[in-house]
């Protein structure tokens, strides 16, 4: 009796298992393979009085699934915008827009952040980088690896470093001192600009370009930072939002330093 009592518990247990081995197994094979094809990125020391917020998984990461975006950041602001845009973690106090060409025919985030990791830095420079067709679309906008975590650039160095503690760098594929760049590339560029005055409340003589800011050509004879201000400012009109103003004028702001190129 007993043994006949142990051999059904037995059958019993095995049949669930089996169940439950075969939901599992149903559950796993459904599931997206995982995406480990991301650059890895190197963390180096924050400058002084840098104020670092939590680290999130960058968009694309197979952890970043279902991630909400920041609660300070408005709705209305994020409706339209691609995801990777919208960074997943504490806003930085960004102050400027900075301006650059890559000073080569072609190339996109991928080959830049090989070129400033070979020079020793830490990872891709800008925050985001405007492609020509080359190694990416005429026009995509492709989100730097520090973006997603808020972090300081790298891309315009100045003895008091404002502009890379304080400044989103964004990179135009090209050398524009020997050619323009196309109408796709600087309207691109306009629609960025526009949603990162609106959201970080940027006015337009803060967006500038990198020999705004020191002594070099970039980005270059052929680019007119004050024409892609001027767009920056039409598309907020456009949507009926207000056009940022700068409530604390420095010298640099107030065109002792800024160039109207």
């Amino acid at each position: 009796m007993a043994t006949r009592y142990y051999s059904t518990l037995i059958a019993a247990f095995l049949m669930l298992a089996g169940c439950q081995g075969q939901s599992t197994s149903t559950v796993v094979d459904s599931m997206p393979a995982p995406s480990f094809s991301g650059p890895s990125m190197q963390e180096d020391l924050p400058p002084p009085g840098y104020a670092s917020g939590p680290i999130y998984a960058p968009p694309g990461h197979p952890h970043s699934a279902g991630q909400a975006p920041p609660s300070t950041i408005h709705p209305k602001i994020t409706a339209g915008i691609p995801a990777d845009w919208i960074p997943h973690a504490k806003l930085n106090t960004w102050k400027w827009i900075v301006i650059h060409h890559s000073a080569t025919p072609t190339g996109g985030a991928f080959a830049f952040d090989k070129m400033h990791k070979a020079k020793g830095w830490d990872e891709l420079g800008y925050h985001f980088v405007v492609g020509n067709g080359t190694d990416t679309r005429d026009g995509q906008i492709e989100v730097g690896s520090r973006w997603p975590k808020q972090k300081w650039g790298a891309h315009t160095k100045t003895p008091d470093n404002q502009f890379n503690e304080h400044g989103i760098g964004i990179c135009m594929v090209g050398n524009f001192d020997v050619s323009h760049p196309t109408e796709v590339q600087t309207r691109a560029v306009a629609k960025l600009v526009a949603y990162l005055m609106k959201t970080y409340h940027i006015p337009p003589d803060h967006v500038v370009g990198h020999r705004d800011c020191k002594s070099t050509d970039c980005p270059g004879r052929f680019v007119s930072v004050a024409r892609i201000r001027q767009q920056s400012i039409q598309i907020l009109a456009a949507a009926g939002d207000p056009i940022p103003v700068d409530k604390h004028p420095t010298a640099f702001a107030r065109g002792e330093m800024l160039h109207n190129n």
